[in-house]
C-alpha cells in the first residue's frame, strides 16, 4: 500500500470514529452520569434560522457558481463539496461553516431516517438530526466546522456513507 492510500485509509478511518462519536451521541467524560438528551420538535423561530443558513449556502453557491436552488437531496454534494474544497468559507467562519453543516445535514435526512429537531443536553440546546425516534442523533450543524476548523479533510461523499454505516450499526445494537 502506498503512502497516499495509507493517509487516505487513515483518514477514513478518523472520520469513522468522529462520525461514530457524533452519531452515538458520545462525548461524556470520565465519571460523568449518563443523561439521556431531550428532544423538540423544531419552533417556527429554529424553522427559520435553519432556513436562514440554507439561504446563505444558496446564496453563496449562486454567487460563486451561478449554482440553483438546493435540492435537498444527495444532488447538492457536489456543489457542497466544492464551497469546501474551494475555500469559500475561511475556518475562522464558523458560523457560515456551520450553515453549510445544515445543507449537509438536508442530505442525510433525504438519505437516512433522519429529521431536524431541537436537542437539550449538557452541552445547550441545538438544532440536530435524529434517527427515528431514539435518542441517537446526528449534529451536523458541526460535522463540517470543526473539521474545516481543525485543518481536517471533508468528504462529503465519505460522511454520507460512514453515517449511513454508524447508523447501520447503531440499528443493530439497539435492537
Amino acid at each position: 500500500m502506498n503512502v497516499a492510500m495509507k493517509s487516505r485509509a487513515a483518514l477514513v478511518l478518523l472520520a469513522a470514529f468522529a462520525v461514530a462519536s457524533y452519531v452515538l451521541g458520545c462525548g461524556m467524560q470520565r465519571g460523568q452520569q449518563k443523561s439521556w438528551p431531550q428532544f423538540a420538535e423544531l419552533s417556527k423561530d429554529d424553522t427559520a434560522r435553519l432556513d436562514e443558513q440554507r439561504a446563505l449556502v444558496e446564496a453563496a453557491a449562486k454567487e460563486k457558481y451561478g449554482a440553483p436552488s438546493l435540492a435537498k437531496s444527495k444532488s447538492d454534494l457536489a456543489i457542497l463539496q466544492r464551497i469546501i474544497d474551494d475555500h469559500v468559507f475561511r475556518k475562522s467562519q464558523t458560523y457560515e461553516l456551520q450553515c453549510l453543516g445544515v445543507a449537509f445535514g438536508d442530505v442525510l435526512a433525504s438519505e437516512f431516517p433522519l429529521r431536524w429537531v431541537m436537542v437539550t443536553d449538557e452541552y445547550g440546546t441545538d438544532p440536530t438530526l435524529r434517527y427515528k425516534n431514539k435518542t441517537i442523533q446526528i449534529n451536523a450543524l458541526t460535522m463540517i466546522s470543526k473539521r474545516v476548523e481543525q485543518d481536517r479533510p471533508v468528504n462529503l461523499a465519505d460522511l454520507l456513507r460512514i453515517t449511513g454505516e454508524q447508523l447501520e450499526q447503531a440499528e443493530k445494537r439497539f435492537k
